[in-house]
């Protein structure tokens, strides 16, 4: 199975001539309804229509389509689906008591999204996107799997969960007031000093959040993560902005969290 993704952030329609559709062989032999254009005058490929011959993704000057190839027998275990010509989301991890697990990938293929998942703060879609199913029906779809008794657990508020944030760089924006003050809010399995060591805050521990760089940010958001007191642990690109050391430092505490629950 071969889809044509269209990538939205790349796309500058207003820029080009249309070549997507200009030189796709469906569309010249007068098989209209292979590209047609949507929201804001952007592409949208048929899926069913489209060959996936992949004209399109050289005749693109922006590398805004690309060509995925599928293996047939994921039909069924698709989990999400931003939207027409957009990535999906095969199979989503189960996590296992004391067993620290890692998602590996390239940006952009649903790392986030399965981890939001995993906390119950987004409800898979299972590929419907116009019509996404509720919580009822997304525990019948995963009934008898391991899946199914996780979610359930999450869905009732029998599983605790916490989630370090991917970006950062944006907590200053969400969160004002100096990093004792934040750090005081989340004392649970530890004291802010306790964490503040740990991780190497301790001198910024009176600072203001919007004079911290992206490395104290970075080891704030995990410091604070580390300090609640949860069942299931997220941290959603934890080495960022931090050198070898400290990323080796993270990791340990990560393991350590890991043997303790």
């Amino acid at each position: 199975m071969r889809i044509a993704a269209v990538l939205h952030d790349r796309c500058q329609n207003r820029k080009c001539n249309k070549e997507c559709i200009k030189f796709c062989p469906l569309m010249r032999t007068g098989v209209t309804e292979c590209i047609t254009e949507g929201e804001r005058g952007k592409p949208v490929i048929s899926e069913t229509i489209c060959q996936g011959c992949g004209i399109c993704v050289n005749k693109c000057q922006f590398g805004a389509i690309k060509i995925i190839g599928l293996a047939d027998e994921l039909k069924s275990e698709m989990v999400h689906q931003y939207g027409e010509n957009m990535f999906r989301l095969y199979r989503i991890p189960v996590p296992k008591k004391g067993v620290v697990t890692g998602i590996l990938g390239p940006n952009g293929i649903g790392k986030t999204t399965a981890i939001k998942m995993l906390c119950g703060i987004e409800i898979p879609n299972l590929g419907n996107y116009e019509n996404p199913p509720t919580k009822e029906e997304v525990l019948a779809h995963y009934a008898g799997t391991e899946v199914h008794e996780y979610l359930k657990q999450v869905y009732e508020g029998k599983v605790k969960t916490a989630m370090k944030p991917q970006y950062v760089d944006k907590l200053p924006m969400a969160v004002k007031g100096v990093v004792r003050d934040l750090l005081d809010k989340v004392q649970e399995r530890m004291t802010t000093e306790e964490a503040a060591e740990k991780l190497d805050l301790t001198e910024v521990l009176d600072r203001d959040l919007s004079k911290l760089s992206g490395g104290e940010l970075q080891r704030l958001s995990v410091a604070a993560t580390l300090m609640k007191d949860a069942d299931v642990y997220f941290f959603d690109e934890p080495s960022s902005y931090l050198d070898i050391y400290q990323r080796v430092k993270v990791a340990r505490l990560i393991k350590e969290l890991s043997v303790e629950k």
